[in-house]
Order: structure tokens, then sequence, then C-alpha cells
């Protein structure tokens, strides 16, 4: 197929799968399927280049993932996190909603932003489940946390993991450079959070005073269970950490907690769980979305267009820096922001060479890095955590729609860019 067709079909493809996605005309996951199909029929891909295409990494270790919050869910261990998280604050919500936002982004810095979530979005349901209220702004607003956490260190965002490999950065570069910025982007949305939610979040003294009432200790259901399972999530945890230096596969380290978790509690009726605790239709969207961007990587529309913004800069260090930034922010919220920065890294490669000093290169690829993290937080496909904490609240029956979450999570990411747009320049220019 002639390179200017393909390119033009891809982006038709990309456009229509996108569009029934923001209308939901059809189901998110098959509107992807069928675009990457699509893809496939029309010759842009080959069967073998789709299949590379989608990340094994990422689908194995939501898998394993699944899995393993899966038995922790059986032990009661959730409901009694989201009671004395909910008591500390006296059962108030914006409280809790700022507190989980911080608890968020605390642990996405550490582990990864997608772990974090499926941690955490079943804690807050249980506490909004005994508040009687909603948790659909809960959700959506620690979706938007793990991907601020995720930015300021090297294992929290799967972006960054790509990057630090790509340039030879340190854990310590990361946290040095990027966590200011992050860190301020998540006390800034703390007041935001306040400023939009303190009014409309209503819980009654009665509500409250049944919460305050609970003991928790009696909501351990299976403390043997219990123990081994978080035993095993936290060498888990640790492994998920110390990755850079294991070398092990994020995928590998969630399937053997899962496995190990899976001989304990369920040997004998997988059936069960396979069928109800793994989101299939989360899983198979990704797989959908991988392939579609992958027509836009290979027909040459994002190198096109990001060689075409970097050139109007004439090299120039700063105007650069803020380019690639708002950029990288702008297309993380319309694609998947991990293809994306794979894409960028050899764009940028060819820049430095231009430049020629690494000192002023610094500021470009920590851009590039805040623009993908924050920006996967623009729109709901942006990013993993994002999908992953709407397919859960899905399946616990609460649908959110992708301008239920755009709508509130644009209005993060555009004070956090802005943010970093002040940080950036005045750091380092």
């Amino acid at each position: 197929m002639n390179p200017g067709i393909a390119m033009f079909a891809a982006l038709i493809i990309f456009a229509v799968t996108y569009i029934f996605i923001i209308t939901e005309w059809i189901n998110k996951m098959l509107a992807s399927l069928i675009g990457g199909f699509l893809l496939i029929v029309t010759g842009i891909l080959t069967q073998g280049e789709a299949f590379k295409a989608v990340d094994w990494n990422v689908i194995f270790f939501l898998i394993g993932m699944m899995l393993v919050i899966s038995v922790l869910k059986k032990t009661g261990v959730f409901m009694y996190v989201a009671i004395k998280t909910a008591k500390l604050v006296r059962g108030h919500p914006v409280a809790i909603m700022m507190l989980m936002f911080a608890i968020t982004a605390f642990f996405s810095a550490f582990l990864d932003s997608v772990t974090a979530v499926m941690i955490l979005v079943p804690v807050v349901m249980l506490i909004c489940h005994e508040l009687e209220i909603t948790p659909v702004p809960f959700i959506i607003t620690m979706a938007v946390a793990s991907n601020m956490g995720g930015a300021s260190t090297m294992v929290g965002d799967p972006p960054n993991v790509i990057l630090g490999s790509a340039i030879g950065k340190t854990f310590l570069d990361f946290v040095t450079n990027l966590a200011p910025a992050a860190i301020a982007s998540v006390i800034f949305s703390m007041g935001l959070i306040y400023l939009f939610y303190h009014k409309k979040l209503h819980v009654s003294l009665t509500n409250r005073a049944k919460l305050m009432s609970y003991n928790e200790d009696k909501l351990i259901k299976d403390k043997r269970t219990l123990v081994i399972s978080l035993s095993v999530l936290s060498l888990m945890l640790l492994a998920l950490a110390l990755d850079g230096v294991l070398h092990i596969g994020t995928a590998s380290i969630s399937m053997t907690a899962a496995l190990i978790l899976m001989i304990i509690s369920n040997r004998r009726n997988m059936e069960p769980v396979m069928a109800k605790e793994i989101d299939w239709v989360t899983l198979f969207f990704f797989i959908g979305l991988f392939i579609i961007v992958e027509g836009l990587v290979k027909t040459g529309f994002i190198n096109m267009f990001a060689n075409k913004v970097i050139s109007a800069t004439g090299g120039n260090p700063r105007s650069t820096s803020m380019a690639i930034l708002w950029l990288s922010g702008i297309f993380s919220a319309l694609v998947d922001n991990v293809p994306f920065v794979a894409t960028m890294i050899p764009v940028l490669k060819q820049i430095s060479q231009v430049i020629n000093n690494p000192a002023l290169m610094d500021p470009i690829w920590w851009c590039l890095s805040l623009g993908t993290c924050l920006g996967g937080n623009g729109t709901l496909i942006g990013a993993s955590a994002n999908i992953v904490s709407v397919g859960i609240a899905k399946q616990n029956g609460f649908h959110i729609s992708f301008w239920d979450f755009t709508k509130i999570s644009v209005v993060f990411t555009l004070c956090s860019l802005v943010i970093c747009t002040v940080y950036i320049l005045l750091r380092y220019f």
C-alpha cells in the first residue's frame, strides 16, 4: 500500500474508533478490536506486527494483579482498611477523597500507577458503600493521582521505565528532577478537590455515626490467608520496586504472586475465579488499543507530526522543552503514553545531536517524562490506570463514561501541565 494512503487509512481507523469510544455507540472493547482488525485486513499491519504491537507484559501483569486482589478481597482486609481510613477523618467525604488522593499518589511513586489503583480503588468503593455516596468522583480523582505520583520516580509509570533505560538516568535522577513538580501538582490538585466537592458531597450524621461505631477488627474473615496474602503481596511489591536491578519483569512478578495465592486458596476451583475476577473486557480493550496505535506509529504519523513541531522550535532548548511538554501532554491524552514515549525517544536523540550539550538536553528529557505521565490524565484512554480504574468500577455496578471521566480529569491535567511549565522554566532556564 502507498505510504500516504496507509497513513490516511490508519488515521481514519483511529478517528472512527475514537469516536465510537467517546460516544459509547458500541462497547469500547468491541470498538478497539474492530479497529485493530481493520488495520490487519487492509494490510497496514501484518498479523505478526499486530501481535508484536501488544505489550503482553502489561496484559499479564494486569491478570496477575487481578488474581492477587481477588484473594485479598476474600480475607476482608479491604473493608478493614476502608473503615480505618474513613474513621481517621470521622467520615467527612471530601477529607476522605483528599486523603485517598495523597495515598494513591504516594503508592504510585514506588510501585506503579496500575498496581496502586488496583489495590486502592476497591478500598474507596467500600468506604462509599458504607457512607451511601457515589464512588465515581473518588475513582476518577484516584486515577489522576496515580499518574501524578507515578511521574515522580523511574518505577512509578511505564513511560519513565522506558525513558530511564533509554537515556541512562538513575532512580535518584528522576526523583530529584521530577518529584518537585509531581508533589506540587498533587498538593494543588488536593486544593481543587476541596474547591470542587466540599459542597457537593454530603453524608448523613446517621451514616457517619454508624461508620464510627464499626469494630473493624471483626471484618477480617480469614487471618491465615490474610497473613500469607500480605506476605506474598509485600514480596511482590518489593520485587516490583527492585525490578530495575532484578530484571525479572513486572508480568512475571505479578503472575508468580498470583499463582502462589491461587495454589493456597483456589487450587481445586479455578473456573469461577477466572470467569468473575478477571476483567476480560478491559484486557481485550488494551489489546485492540495497542494495535491501533501501532498503525499510527508504523505509518509514520506520530513521528512526522513530532518532527514538524520540533523543527518549528529551531532547536532552541527552552522552546523545544516547552513544545515537548505540551506536545506530549496532548498526545498522551489521545493515545496510550507508552508507545508515544517509545516513538519520541529516537526523535529526541536526533535533537540531542544538534544541541550537543547533555546539560541542555536534560530539561527536554524531563519534559517528555512529565508530559507523557501527566498528559495521560487528559482522557479516559490516556493511561492504563484510568482504564483499569473504570473497569473496576464497572465490575461493581458503576458506569463511568468517557465524558464522565474526561470532564473532571482534563482540569487536573491542564493545571498540572501549567505547574510543570513554571517549574521547568524556573529551574532550568
